[in-house]
Protein backbone atom coordinates (compact mmCIF):
# COMPACT_ATOMS: atom_id res chain seq x y z
CA UNK A 1 0.00 0.00 0.00
CA UNK A 2 1.76 3.19 -1.13
CA UNK A 3 -1.07 5.67 -0.58
CA UNK A 4 -2.91 5.88 2.73
CA UNK A 5 -6.39 4.54 2.35
CA UNK A 6 -9.17 6.25 4.24
CA UNK A 7 -10.29 4.34 7.31
CA UNK A 8 -14.06 3.78 7.53
CA UNK A 9 -15.43 6.47 9.86
CA UNK A 10 -16.99 3.99 12.30
CA UNK A 11 -13.64 2.22 12.75
CA UNK A 12 -11.70 5.49 13.09
CA UNK A 13 -14.18 6.83 15.63
CA UNK A 14 -14.01 3.65 17.72
CA UNK A 15 -10.20 3.94 17.81
CA UNK A 16 -10.36 7.44 19.33
CA UNK A 17 -13.56 7.22 21.38
CA UNK A 18 -12.80 7.26 25.14
CA UNK A 19 -15.75 4.92 25.77
CA UNK A 20 -14.17 2.22 23.54
CA UNK A 21 -11.36 1.98 26.06
CA UNK A 22 -13.82 1.63 28.93
CA UNK A 23 -15.65 -1.35 27.40
CA UNK A 24 -12.47 -2.76 25.77
CA UNK A 25 -14.15 -2.76 22.33
CA UNK A 26 -11.30 -0.66 20.93
CA UNK A 27 -9.38 -3.89 20.37
CA UNK A 28 -11.93 -4.92 17.72
CA UNK A 29 -11.15 -1.74 15.78
CA UNK A 30 -7.40 -2.21 16.15
CA UNK A 31 -7.66 -5.85 15.07
CA UNK A 32 -9.49 -4.75 11.91
CA UNK A 33 -6.97 -2.02 11.20
CA UNK A 34 -3.93 -4.29 11.61
CA UNK A 35 -5.47 -6.75 9.14
CA UNK A 36 -6.91 -4.29 6.62
CA UNK A 37 -5.41 -0.83 6.88
CA UNK A 38 -2.56 -0.68 9.41
CA UNK A 39 -1.44 2.89 8.72
CA UNK A 40 -4.63 4.27 7.23
CA UNK A 41 -5.89 7.84 7.24
CA UNK A 42 -8.76 8.99 9.43
CA UNK A 43 -10.84 11.91 8.17
CA UNK A 44 -13.45 12.70 10.80
CA UNK A 45 -15.58 15.80 11.14
CA UNK A 46 -14.04 18.45 13.38
CA UNK A 47 -10.63 16.77 13.42
CA UNK A 48 -7.47 17.37 11.37
CA UNK A 49 -6.73 14.28 9.21
CA UNK A 50 -4.40 11.81 10.91
CA UNK A 51 -3.07 8.31 10.45
CA UNK A 52 -3.64 5.52 12.95
CA UNK A 53 -0.46 3.42 13.20
CA UNK A 54 -1.49 0.01 14.53
CA UNK A 55 1.29 -2.51 13.76
CA UNK A 56 4.12 -3.17 16.21
CA UNK A 57 6.80 -2.90 13.48
CA UNK A 58 5.49 0.45 12.22
CA UNK A 59 5.22 2.00 15.70
CA UNK A 60 8.78 0.82 16.38
CA UNK A 61 10.09 2.26 13.11
CA UNK A 62 8.47 5.68 13.65
CA UNK A 63 9.55 5.82 17.31
CA UNK A 64 13.20 5.16 16.52
CA UNK A 65 13.40 8.02 13.97
CA UNK A 66 13.11 11.01 16.25
CA UNK A 67 14.46 13.56 13.78
CA UNK A 68 11.95 12.50 11.14
CA UNK A 69 8.93 12.20 13.41
CA UNK A 70 8.58 14.99 15.98
CA UNK A 71 6.61 15.09 19.22
CA UNK A 72 6.47 18.84 19.69
CA UNK A 73 5.54 20.46 16.36
CA UNK A 74 1.83 19.64 16.68
CA UNK A 75 -0.28 18.48 19.64
CA UNK A 76 1.45 15.48 21.24
CA UNK A 77 -1.88 13.92 22.25
CA UNK A 78 -4.99 13.77 20.12
CA UNK A 79 -7.26 16.81 20.01
CA UNK A 80 -9.99 18.27 17.84
CA UNK A 81 -9.58 21.36 15.65
CA UNK A 82 -11.55 23.32 18.25
CA UNK A 83 -9.47 21.89 21.11
CA UNK A 84 -6.26 22.86 19.34
CA UNK A 85 -7.60 26.37 18.69
CA UNK A 86 -8.53 26.83 22.35
CA UNK A 87 -5.11 25.64 23.57
CA UNK A 88 -3.28 27.96 21.16
CA UNK A 89 -5.51 30.80 22.30
CA UNK A 90 -4.65 30.05 25.94
CA UNK A 91 -0.90 29.71 25.29
CA UNK A 92 -0.31 32.46 22.75
CA UNK A 93 0.19 30.07 19.85
CA UNK A 94 1.69 26.88 21.32
CA UNK A 95 -0.22 23.60 20.83
CA UNK A 96 0.82 22.52 24.36
CA UNK A 97 -0.62 23.48 27.77
CA UNK A 98 2.59 22.11 29.34
CA UNK A 99 6.09 21.58 27.98
CA UNK A 100 7.41 18.32 29.39
CA UNK A 101 9.85 15.80 27.93
CA UNK A 102 6.87 14.44 25.98
CA UNK A 103 6.46 17.70 24.02
CA UNK A 104 10.18 18.20 23.35
CA UNK A 105 12.41 17.20 20.48
CA UNK A 106 16.18 17.53 19.99
CA UNK A 107 18.16 19.57 20.89
CA UNK A 108 16.07 20.40 23.99
CA UNK A 109 14.80 16.90 24.78
CA UNK A 110 18.14 15.18 25.54
CA UNK A 111 19.30 18.16 27.66
CA UNK A 112 16.16 18.21 29.81
CA UNK A 113 16.05 14.43 30.08
CA UNK A 114 19.64 14.40 31.35
CA UNK A 115 18.62 16.57 34.33
CA UNK A 116 16.88 13.70 36.12
CA UNK A 117 17.94 10.66 34.13
CA UNK A 118 20.54 9.48 36.64
CA UNK A 119 17.85 9.31 39.33
CA UNK A 120 15.99 6.63 37.40
CA UNK A 121 18.90 4.45 36.23
CA UNK A 122 18.74 0.84 37.48
CA UNK A 123 21.93 1.14 39.57
CA UNK A 124 20.51 4.18 41.39
CA UNK A 125 16.95 3.02 42.00
CA UNK A 126 18.37 -0.20 43.50
CA UNK A 127 19.41 1.98 46.45
CA UNK A 128 15.71 2.61 47.04
CA UNK A 129 14.74 -1.06 47.09
CA UNK A 130 14.64 -1.48 50.88
CA UNK A 131 12.46 1.59 51.33
CA UNK A 132 10.13 0.57 48.47
CA UNK A 133 9.83 -2.91 50.01
CA UNK A 134 8.84 -1.32 53.32
CA UNK A 135 6.12 0.71 51.54
CA UNK A 136 4.96 -2.42 49.68
CA UNK A 137 4.75 -4.38 52.92
CA UNK A 138 2.65 -1.62 54.52
CA UNK A 139 0.16 -1.86 51.65
CA UNK A 140 0.00 -5.65 51.81
CA UNK A 141 -0.63 -5.33 55.57
CA UNK A 142 -3.38 -2.85 54.73
CA UNK A 143 -4.94 -5.48 52.42
CA UNK A 144 -4.83 -8.00 55.24
CA UNK A 145 -6.61 -5.55 57.55
CA UNK A 146 -9.43 -5.01 55.04
CA UNK A 147 -10.78 -8.44 55.93
CA UNK A 148 -10.68 -10.37 52.67
CA UNK A 149 -12.50 -7.98 50.33
CA UNK A 150 -11.54 -4.66 48.80
CA UNK A 151 -11.58 -2.52 45.67
CA UNK A 152 -7.96 -3.17 44.78
CA UNK A 153 -7.69 -0.04 42.61
CA UNK A 154 -9.09 2.43 45.08
CA UNK A 155 -7.66 0.96 48.27
CA UNK A 156 -4.24 -0.36 47.24
CA UNK A 157 -3.11 0.19 43.64
CA UNK A 158 -3.60 3.96 43.59
CA UNK A 159 -1.70 4.58 46.80
CA UNK A 160 1.37 2.36 46.66
CA UNK A 161 3.10 3.89 43.59
CA UNK A 162 1.89 7.33 44.70
CA UNK A 163 3.75 7.00 48.01
CA UNK A 164 6.92 5.85 46.22
CA UNK A 165 7.11 8.63 43.62
CA UNK A 166 6.11 11.37 46.07
CA UNK A 167 8.91 10.32 48.39
CA UNK A 168 11.37 10.43 45.49
CA UNK A 169 10.01 13.78 44.33
CA UNK A 170 9.93 15.25 47.83
CA UNK A 171 6.18 15.78 48.34
CA UNK A 172 5.10 15.26 51.98
CA UNK A 173 2.58 12.46 52.75
CA UNK A 174 -0.13 14.93 53.83
CA UNK A 175 -0.18 16.36 50.26
CA UNK A 176 -0.55 12.99 48.52
CA UNK A 177 -4.40 13.08 48.36
CA UNK A 178 -4.16 16.42 46.54
CA UNK A 179 -1.62 14.99 44.04
CA UNK A 180 -3.80 11.93 43.44
CA UNK A 181 -6.92 14.04 42.86
CA UNK A 182 -5.13 16.35 40.42
CA UNK A 183 -3.61 13.40 38.55
CA UNK A 184 -7.01 11.75 38.17
CA UNK A 185 -8.51 15.03 36.93
CA UNK A 186 -5.68 15.40 34.40
CA UNK A 187 -5.54 11.84 33.03
CA UNK A 188 -9.21 11.06 33.71
CA UNK A 189 -10.52 14.15 31.92
CA UNK A 190 -12.48 11.94 29.50
CA UNK A 191 -14.17 9.91 32.24
CA UNK A 192 -17.25 11.52 33.85
CA UNK A 193 -16.46 9.86 37.20
CA UNK A 194 -12.89 11.17 37.32
CA UNK A 195 -12.91 14.48 35.44
CA UNK A 196 -13.19 17.91 37.02
CA UNK A 197 -15.83 19.00 34.51
CA UNK A 198 -18.02 15.89 35.06
CA UNK A 199 -19.91 14.22 32.26
CA UNK A 200 -19.23 16.24 29.15
CA UNK A 201 -19.66 14.78 25.71
CA UNK A 202 -17.87 17.73 24.15
CA UNK A 203 -14.52 16.70 25.56
CA UNK A 204 -12.56 19.33 23.68
CA UNK A 205 -15.09 22.12 24.22
CA UNK A 206 -14.48 25.34 26.18
CA UNK A 207 -15.75 23.94 29.50
CA UNK A 208 -13.57 20.85 29.35
CA UNK A 209 -10.51 22.81 28.24
CA UNK A 210 -11.04 25.38 31.00
CA UNK A 211 -11.28 22.54 33.55
CA UNK A 212 -8.04 21.05 32.21
CA UNK A 213 -6.33 24.43 32.37
CA UNK A 214 -7.56 24.75 35.96
CA UNK A 215 -6.00 21.39 36.91
CA UNK A 216 -2.65 22.42 35.42
CA UNK A 217 -2.82 25.81 37.16
CA UNK A 218 -3.38 24.02 40.51
CA UNK A 219 -0.35 21.81 39.84
CA UNK A 220 1.75 24.84 38.94
CA UNK A 221 0.68 26.76 42.06
CA UNK A 222 1.60 23.81 44.29
CA UNK A 223 4.98 23.20 42.71
CA UNK A 224 5.90 26.91 42.66
CA UNK A 225 5.95 26.75 46.46
CA UNK A 226 8.05 23.55 46.30
CA UNK A 227 10.51 25.27 43.93
CA UNK A 228 10.91 28.29 46.17
CA UNK A 229 11.57 26.01 49.15
CA UNK A 230 14.14 23.84 47.34
CA UNK A 231 16.05 26.83 46.03
CA UNK A 232 16.34 28.11 49.59
CA UNK A 233 16.69 24.68 51.24
CA UNK A 234 18.11 22.06 48.83
CA UNK A 235 17.53 18.40 49.75
CA UNK A 236 18.40 15.03 48.24
CA UNK A 237 15.18 14.72 46.19
CA UNK A 238 14.12 15.15 42.56
CA UNK A 239 12.29 18.42 43.37
CA UNK A 240 15.68 19.93 44.32
CA UNK A 241 17.16 18.78 40.99
CA UNK A 242 14.31 20.42 39.04
CA UNK A 243 14.17 23.61 41.13
CA UNK A 244 17.89 24.22 40.66
CA UNK A 245 18.14 22.74 37.15
CA UNK A 246 20.19 24.46 34.47
CA UNK A 247 20.25 24.03 30.69
CA UNK A 248 23.31 25.33 28.84
CA UNK A 249 24.38 27.06 32.06
CA UNK A 250 21.11 28.98 32.49
CA UNK A 251 18.38 28.21 35.04
CA UNK A 252 15.29 26.62 33.45
CA UNK A 253 12.26 28.89 33.34
CA UNK A 254 9.28 28.50 35.66
CA UNK A 255 6.95 27.11 32.98
CA UNK A 256 9.34 24.30 32.05
CA UNK A 257 10.20 23.60 35.70
CA UNK A 258 6.48 23.37 36.58
CA UNK A 259 5.85 21.14 33.54
CA UNK A 260 8.70 18.86 34.66
CA UNK A 261 7.17 18.46 38.11
CA UNK A 262 3.80 17.62 36.56
CA UNK A 263 5.13 14.80 34.37
CA UNK A 264 7.10 13.24 37.26
CA UNK A 265 4.23 13.66 39.73
CA UNK A 266 1.58 12.17 37.42
CA UNK A 267 3.19 9.67 35.06
CA UNK A 268 5.37 8.54 37.95
CA UNK A 269 2.48 6.76 39.65
CA UNK A 270 -0.69 6.66 37.54
CA UNK A 271 0.53 4.26 34.88
CA UNK A 272 2.14 2.01 37.50
CA UNK A 273 -1.15 1.92 39.42
CA UNK A 274 -2.96 0.82 36.25
CA UNK A 275 -0.45 -1.93 35.47
CA UNK A 276 -0.45 -3.17 39.09
CA UNK A 277 -4.25 -3.37 39.06
CA UNK A 278 -4.03 -5.01 35.62
CA UNK A 279 -1.87 -7.77 37.10
CA UNK A 280 -4.44 -8.54 39.81
CA UNK A 281 -7.26 -8.36 37.24
CA UNK A 282 -5.39 -10.81 35.00
CA UNK A 283 -4.73 -13.22 37.90
CA UNK A 284 -8.40 -13.12 38.99
CA UNK A 285 -9.60 -13.76 35.44
CA UNK A 286 -7.07 -16.54 34.90
CA UNK A 287 -6.80 -18.79 37.99
CA UNK A 288 -4.31 -21.03 36.17
CA UNK A 289 -1.89 -18.08 35.88
CA UNK A 290 -2.33 -17.33 39.58
CA UNK A 291 -1.46 -20.97 40.37
CA UNK A 292 1.62 -20.77 38.11
CA UNK A 293 3.13 -17.70 39.75
CA UNK A 294 2.22 -18.96 43.24
CA UNK A 295 4.10 -22.18 42.51
CA UNK A 296 7.07 -20.39 40.91
CA UNK A 297 7.86 -16.89 42.26
CA UNK A 298 10.66 -16.55 39.68
CA UNK A 299 7.81 -15.80 37.23
CA UNK A 300 7.03 -12.48 38.99
CA UNK A 301 9.14 -10.33 36.58
CA UNK A 302 7.30 -12.03 33.69
CA UNK A 303 3.97 -11.31 35.43
CA UNK A 304 5.00 -7.64 35.62
CA UNK A 305 5.87 -7.43 31.92
CA UNK A 306 2.73 -9.27 30.80
CA UNK A 307 0.50 -7.02 32.93
CA UNK A 308 2.05 -3.89 31.45
CA UNK A 309 1.58 -5.28 27.90
CA UNK A 310 -1.98 -6.44 28.55
CA UNK A 311 -3.18 -3.16 30.07
CA UNK A 312 -0.89 -0.68 28.19
CA UNK A 313 -1.85 2.36 30.33
CA UNK A 314 -0.64 4.98 27.80
CA UNK A 315 -2.92 4.47 24.80
CA UNK A 316 -1.26 6.81 22.33
CA UNK A 317 1.09 9.63 21.55
CA UNK A 318 1.04 11.70 18.39
CA UNK A 319 3.94 12.36 16.03
CA UNK A 320 4.24 14.57 12.95
CA UNK A 321 6.49 14.01 9.95
CA UNK A 322 9.22 16.64 9.46
CA UNK A 323 9.84 15.53 5.84
CA UNK A 324 8.45 13.09 3.28
CA UNK A 325 9.19 9.60 4.53
CA UNK A 326 8.56 5.92 3.95
CA UNK A 327 7.80 3.40 6.70
CA UNK A 328 7.72 -0.27 5.75
CA UNK A 329 6.63 0.57 2.20
CA UNK A 330 4.05 3.21 3.22
CA UNK A 331 4.72 6.76 1.98
CA UNK A 332 4.12 9.48 4.56
CA UNK A 333 3.99 13.14 3.52
CA UNK A 334 5.72 15.97 5.39
CA UNK A 335 3.41 17.44 8.05
CA UNK A 336 1.19 14.35 8.45
CA UNK A 337 -0.07 13.70 11.96
CA UNK A 338 0.31 10.14 13.28
CA UNK A 339 -1.49 8.39 16.15
CA UNK A 340 0.79 5.67 17.60
CA UNK A 341 -1.66 3.07 18.92
CA UNK A 342 0.36 1.31 21.65
CA UNK A 343 -2.43 -1.12 22.76
CA UNK A 344 -2.67 -2.27 19.15
CA UNK A 345 1.09 -2.76 18.80
CA UNK A 346 1.02 -4.74 22.05
CA UNK A 347 -1.60 -7.11 20.67
CA UNK A 348 -0.11 -7.50 17.19
CA UNK A 349 -0.53 -11.12 16.07
CA UNK A 350 2.72 -10.89 14.11
CA UNK A 351 4.65 -10.42 17.37
CA UNK A 352 2.56 -11.98 20.15
CA UNK A 353 1.01 -15.43 20.04
CA UNK A 354 -2.64 -15.39 21.20
CA UNK A 355 -2.22 -11.67 22.00
CA UNK A 356 -5.52 -11.08 23.80
CA UNK A 357 -4.76 -13.72 26.42
CA UNK A 358 -3.07 -12.96 29.74
CA UNK A 359 -0.10 -15.37 29.89
CA UNK A 360 2.72 -14.80 32.33
CA UNK A 361 5.08 -17.36 30.77
CA UNK A 362 4.81 -15.65 27.38
CA UNK A 363 7.97 -15.67 25.28
CA UNK A 364 8.91 -13.75 22.19
CA UNK A 365 8.22 -10.10 21.35
CA UNK A 366 8.85 -7.06 23.51
CA UNK A 367 5.94 -4.78 24.33
CA UNK A 368 5.81 -1.08 23.47
CA UNK A 369 4.03 0.17 26.59
CA UNK A 370 7.05 2.31 27.60
CA UNK A 371 7.50 3.66 24.08
CA UNK A 372 10.75 3.34 22.15
CA UNK A 373 13.65 5.48 20.99
CA UNK A 374 14.55 8.84 22.55
CA UNK A 375 11.18 9.08 24.30
CA UNK A 376 11.45 5.71 26.03
CA UNK A 377 9.82 6.14 29.45
CA UNK A 378 12.28 7.58 31.97
CA UNK A 379 10.65 5.72 34.85
CA UNK A 380 10.34 2.24 33.31
CA UNK A 381 12.91 0.60 35.63
CA UNK A 382 11.32 2.15 38.71
CA UNK A 383 7.82 1.05 37.63
CA UNK A 384 8.90 -2.54 37.07
CA UNK A 385 10.81 -2.63 40.35
CA UNK A 386 7.79 -1.32 42.29
CA UNK A 387 5.52 -3.94 40.76
CA UNK A 388 8.03 -6.75 41.28
CA UNK A 389 8.52 -5.87 44.95
CA UNK A 390 4.79 -5.59 45.64
CA UNK A 391 4.08 -9.04 44.21
CA UNK A 392 7.09 -10.52 46.02
CA UNK A 393 5.47 -9.32 49.23
CA UNK A 394 1.85 -10.12 48.31
CA UNK A 395 1.85 -13.47 46.52
CA UNK A 396 3.49 -15.60 49.27
CA UNK A 397 0.76 -14.42 51.66
CA UNK A 398 -2.19 -14.95 49.28
CA UNK A 399 -4.01 -18.29 49.46
CA UNK A 400 -6.83 -17.40 47.10
CA UNK A 401 -7.86 -14.57 44.79
CA UNK A 402 -11.06 -13.94 42.84
CA UNK A 403 -13.39 -11.20 41.62
CA UNK A 404 -15.95 -9.96 44.16
CA UNK A 405 -17.90 -7.93 41.61
CA UNK A 406 -17.53 -6.51 38.15
CA UNK A 407 -14.20 -4.85 37.37
CA UNK A 408 -14.38 -1.61 35.35
CA UNK A 409 -12.00 0.31 33.11
CA UNK A 410 -11.87 4.11 32.91
CA UNK A 411 -12.84 5.94 29.73
CA UNK A 412 -9.84 7.55 28.09
CA UNK A 413 -8.05 7.46 24.76
CA UNK A 414 -4.79 8.90 26.14
CA UNK A 415 -4.18 7.34 29.59
CA UNK A 416 -6.61 4.87 31.12
CA UNK A 417 -6.84 1.56 32.95
CA UNK A 418 -8.74 -0.21 35.74
CA UNK A 419 -10.83 2.18 37.87
CA UNK A 420 -12.75 -0.39 39.97
CA UNK A 421 -11.49 -3.86 40.84
CA UNK A 422 -13.56 -5.56 43.58
CA UNK A 423 -11.71 -8.66 44.77
CA UNK A 424 -12.11 -11.39 47.38
CA UNK A 425 -9.01 -13.01 48.83
CA UNK A 426 -7.65 -15.04 51.71
CA UNK A 427 -4.26 -14.59 53.35
CA UNK A 428 -2.18 -17.49 54.64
Amino acid sequence: MSVAERIPDEIAFKAIDPKSYADDSVHEAFRWLRANNPMGRAELEGVSPFRIVTRHADILEISRQNDLFHSGDLASTFTTIEGDRLVRQMTGGSPHLVRTLVQMDAPDHPKYRLMTQSWFLPQNIRKLEDRIRQIAREHVDRMAQLGGECDFVNEIALYYPLRVIMEILGVPPEDEPRMLKLTQELFGAQDPELSRSGANENLQGPEAMAALQGVIADFFMYFKAITDDRKANPRGDVATVIANGKIDGEPINDFEAMSYYVIVATAGHDTTSSSTAGAVWGLCANPGEFAKVKADPSLIPALVDESIRWITPVKHFMRSATADAEVNGQKIAKGEWLWLAYPSGNRDEAVFDDPDSFRIDRSGGKHLAFGYGAHLCLGQHLAKMEMRILFEELLPRLKSLEFAGEPRLSAGSFVSGPKHLPIRYAFA
